[in-house]
């Protein structure tokens, strides 16, 4: 609890701190928000556009954590408090992020400038009032595998160093320019360089994460109930928009591509060890995720199907999946990798932190989630009105 003396991976006590997190009403900001109230001394000034996810983290006042929190309704884009909010605490968290996939090639514009011009003034500001940084970035700056430009029948293709993914020596390799779809990719890439040539030149303290597909509830959105009719969520969230209506889950490309999966909670964990080991974490690039729970999506879609017939008590579909091409689901200018392995060598040396939920257990807690959250809603956004006489 966050009245027990609390010590580091070292041995010293725990100080209690103000963070500023940026992005703090998303779906990672609302799970470390959580855990910052229920489980540390710590304040958080949080900053987002929208407050739905932490909501009941702000309401009521009698809250035990209600003096340790505090919403402020901003966007990092042309707000002139952000740097005074800055300067109050002693750690900044930036989420702030446009990362849907099908927005990289249909608004690569908003894209390139929420994930890099939007975040310079963050980087800027903790720079030059000496405040440490924990910067959001993504496994999307690896691009594709090296072991994807080999031939198909390649012995190579199964050695770990052609696919494995590692922070300080996977080179970072992207499509084409008129492949739009690395435009989220090449954005987050180059605020890292900034990032990380400000710690070079100016010192600034710094901590940049690289997730790879953090699942859990209140991931996302489901379009037409909490997000546009016409959006296009990511995978696991498209998904379960699927079940949850008893619509066919689409395999893009016939769901070839492999990815792996971590659930919300270990991913927490592994970032409140970032925060509370800044001597061990500053300076350094980590990936979060879990390699033990890789899959193609094709067997992501079979899995998901399962555990939802479990957790609803529904039948599945005859038919539960069907192919669709990525040109028609994204649009034009869709590219994607291979598959995306994380290396948890630095994360296990300096923080000793290990991934634990398998990817089973991820799934039915977060279709149990969706199920009681949004089925009836569902249900009654698709039902047709009754006939008039």
């Amino acid at each position: 609890m966050a009245s027990e003396k609390r010590v580091d991976l070292d041995g010293n006590p725990i100080k209690p701190i103000t963070i500023c997190m940026i992005g703090a009403g998303g779906f990672i900001g609302s799970h470390l928000c959580e855990k910052l109230m229920a489980e540390t001394p710590h304040k958080v000034l949080a900053l987002d556009v929208y407050n739905d996810k932490i909501k009941h983290l702000l309401e009521p006042d009698s809250l035990p954590w209600a003096d340790r929190i505090q919403f402020h309704r901003l966007n990092i884009k042309n707000d002139s408090r952000l740097e005074s909010l800055i300067r109050m605490a002693d750690l900044t968290i930036n989420l702030a992020a446009i990362c849907t996939p099908a927005d990289y090639n249909t608004r690569p514009l908003d894209t390139i400038y929420s994930n890099f011009i939007d975040a310079i003034p963050v980087v800027k500001y903790c720079s030059g009032n000496n405040k440490r940084l924990i910067h959001f970035s993504t496994c999307e700056v690896y691009g594709k595998t090296i072991g994807s430009f080999l031939p198909k029948d390649s012995p190579l293709r199964q050695d770990p160093a052609y696919y494995v993914l590692s922070e300080n020596s996977s080179p970072c390799i992207f499509g084409p320019i008129e492949k739009q779809r690395w435009s989220y990719a090449c954005a987050k890439q180059l605020i890292e360089r900034l990032i990380y040539a400000e710690g070079a030149e100016n010192g600034m303290d710094f901590t940049i994460v690289r997730p790879f597909n953090w699942i859990g509830p209140r991931m996302d959105f489901i379009p037409g109930i909490d997000g546009p009719s016409e959006g296009v969520p990511r995978v696991l969230a498209c998904f379960s928009n699927n079940l949850l209506r008893h619509e066919p889950l689409k395999l893009v490309d016939g769901g070839q591509s492999q990815r792996t999966f971590i659930y919300i909670k270990d991913a927490i964990e592994a970032v409140l060890l970032m925060i509370e080991n800044p001597a061990r974490a500053n300076g350094q690039i980590f990936n979060v995720g879990n390699p033990n729970n890789e899959v193609t999506v094709k067997q992501l879609a079979e899995m998901m199907t399962e555990v939802y017939a479990k957790v609803s008590g529904e039948p599945s579909l005859e038919k539960p999946t069907i192919d669709i091409s990525s040109e028609e689901f994204y649009g034009v200018g869709y590219d994607d990798s291979d598959k995306r392995i994380p290396d948890m060598t630095i994360i296990n040396k300096q923080l000793g932190w290990n991934p634990k939920t398998s990817l089973w257990d991820l799934l039915e807690s977060t279709l149990t989630y969706q199920h009681r959250t949004y089925a009836e809603a569902i249900k009654q956004a698709t039902a047709k009105p009754a006939a008039t006489s």
